[in-house]
């Protein structure tokens, strides 16, 4: 079942269900790179918000990478899914290695990405934080545990798509969840879109730039 034709339609979509967040100079857009900058371009555009990444890794269990078992914040804040370490046998080592692997890389994301820009300031702030789709919902919700230390006036969770199960977890974490479409069952979130091509840093930095464009056009006029 496809809902989306590709990410920027996913972000029109879900930009309908926020528009109470509209025009108002305390909205920030967090997207998580890379699959969740497009649907954000497309939230903030509508909203006339800001735009900004944050950057969550997912620690994947070793030799099967794809699997979560965590995830991993840019301030360090670190989940583990601790039943899942344990009953794959996962050594600590091992979790300490990918720790390591993925903090380097969120270092570089963030030399790529934000080329020396200071980070938003979010306290007070109504913080909406966007990604293209909830599986297991690792990396939102190390970044919403993470995002709960800048103290903003409200943490929401936007997504296109997720399992059922992982809004209804994700709601204990934050102010309220927005997802456009809840299947169930849920299969992986790449099948409910006709064109989910990976992205690449390139293609971050023009959409935030496109983003940053857009608003300094409105902002002027």
């Amino acid at each position: 079942m496809r809902l989306f034709a590709d990410r920027a339609d996913a972000g029109r979509q879900l930009a309908a269900g926020l528009a109470e967040y509209a025009r108002q100079e305390s909205t920030v857009v967090l997207a998580l790179p890379r699959g969740g900058v497009p649907v954000g371009v497309e939230v903030a555009t509508s909203l006339d918000a800001p735009l900004d990444v944050y950057v969550v890794r997912k620690l994947g269990v070793p030799g099967r990478e794809e699997l979560a078992m965590g995830a991993l914040a840019g301030d360090g804040t670190c989940v583990v899914d601790e039943e899942l370490v344990e009953s794959l046998g996962v050594a600590p080592q091992e979790l300490d290695a990918a720790v390591a692997r993925e903090s380097a890389e969120i270092a570089r994301r963030e030399r790529a990405y934000r080329n020396a820009r200071p980070a938003p300031e979010l306290a007070g702030k109504t913080v909406i934080v966007v990604d293209d789709g909830l599986a297991t919902g690792a990396t939102m919700r190390a970044a919403a545990i993470a995002l709960r230390r800048h103290k903003p006036a409200k943490l929401v969770v936007a997504v296109p798509v997720a399992a059922p199960r992982t809004c209804a977890s994700l709601a204990q974490e934050v102010d309220r969840v927005v997802c456009a479409f809840t299947p169930e069952p849920f299969h992986a979130v790449g099948l409910y879109y006709e064109n989910f091509d990976q992205i690449g840093d390139d293609e971050v930095r023009q959409l935030l730039a496109q983003a940053a464009a857009i608003r300094g056009q409105r902002r002027s006029a």
